[in-house]
């Protein structure tokens, strides 16, 4: 049945659920906009009205802009078809758009769908009809919304580590390449760490491996508290760190790798076993200007070796690898 805009009905807004998100709506005939606005607020939808395309255009390119929107077909500034196609063609989220039409040509409502709208209602509107095609639009925009917190979460999975959370093998050594590439073209120096906790094998024999995870866990933590916001930590395997520092040259080097060092062998991890006293070995590299990203194979394997050293030498400490400059780029 259709509603007479002026006379609002008390018995369908008898389930309101709550807050649904916001709608934008265009509308340029002042007692439609008025109704639209109202039934829409009645169903707890928060409501931007505008009367012409133009300034429906505004609102959508701002931040925290309606993802979903009802547009008049005709309307000063900029139709409603324009519209559509506008919306369609900028970068952001997916809208869901219902285009509002006293058409019912097939043509005209083709025309519509091609220009990007997800629906079309015709004027004079019945309530029941605007409620239901309102309701389907959120429910493909839950969808959506589902769709990206699972591809989210899928991608978060694929790159990190899932005992500590910080970024895997793979996703670790993928930065590495990237940072030796920009190196090529910032010429700054980079700094390299494969960090090893000591005697691990005997933590996980002596207190068992819940309390051996616990503790690769607060490692974990350590170490990315202790590093600059844009250096990167991973976990290269088992109880062994991959830290990348760039911008970081020779001198530098040693204070953070030393500052990594003492956020260990200053406080033992607490655990449901006790505390645990923990130190880290580390190995150190400092990359100079002009890597290739062919040999980082032999960079990480420079680190390691200076990883074996600190070990050798009675652990709990660095050992800083001679520096190292990759060969560039047509070099033999």
């Amino acid at each position: 049945m259709t509603i007479d805009p002026a006379i609002p009905a008390t018995n369908r807004d008898s389930d309101p659920a709550p807050s649904p998100g916001s709608v934008l709506i265009a509308e340029d005939d002042p007692i439609f906009r008025h109704v639209l606005q109202r039934w829409l607020q009645r169903w707890t939808y928060q409501v931007i009205a505008v009367d012409n395309g133009t300034d429906a255009w505004k609102v959508i390119q701002q931040t925290n802009a309606p993802n979903m929107a009802v547009l008049d077909w005709i309307m000063p500034g900029m139709d409603g078809i324009e519209l559509c196609r506008r919306i369609r063609q900028a970068q952001g989220p997916y809208r869901y758009l219902l285009l509002l039409t006293a058409r019912d040509n097939k043509q005209d409502v083709v025309a519509g769908l091609e220009a990007g709208a997800d629906d079309y209602l015709t004027k004079p509107f019945d309530v029941d009809e605007l409620r239901a095609r309102v309701r389907a639009g959120r429910r493909i925009l839950d969808l959506q919304d589902a769709l990206i917190h699972a591809h989210d979460a899928l991608q978060f999975e694929a790159a990190h580590d899932p005992l500590t959370t910080l970024w895997n093998r793979g996703a670790i050594m993928d930065t590495l390449k990237r940072e030796l590439l920009r190196q090529q073209r910032s010429k700054e120096p980079m700094g390299i760490i494969m960090a090893d906790l000591d005697h691990f094998k005997s933590i996980n024999d002596s207190f068992g491996h819940l309390v051996g995870d616990a503790v690769l866990q607060e490692a974990a933590r350590r170490l990315a508290a202790a590093v600059r916001g844009y250096d990167a930590v991973g976990r290269y395997g088992g109880e062994e760190f991959l830290v990348l520092m760039p911008g970081c040259d020779g001198k530098d080097l040693l204070t953070l790798s030393e500052r990594l060092r003492y956020v260990f062998a200053d406080q033992p991890v607490e655990t449901s076993a006790g505390a645990i006293p923990v130190t880290l070995s580390i190995g150190a590299l400092s990359v100079t200007a002009g890597a290739e990203p062919a040999r980082y194979e032999e960079l990480l394997r420079a680190a390691d070796t200076a990883l074996y050293a600190a070990k050798a030498r009675g652990r709990n400490r660095v050992e800083i690898a001679p520096a190292a400059r990759a060969a560039s780029q047509g070099e033999t």
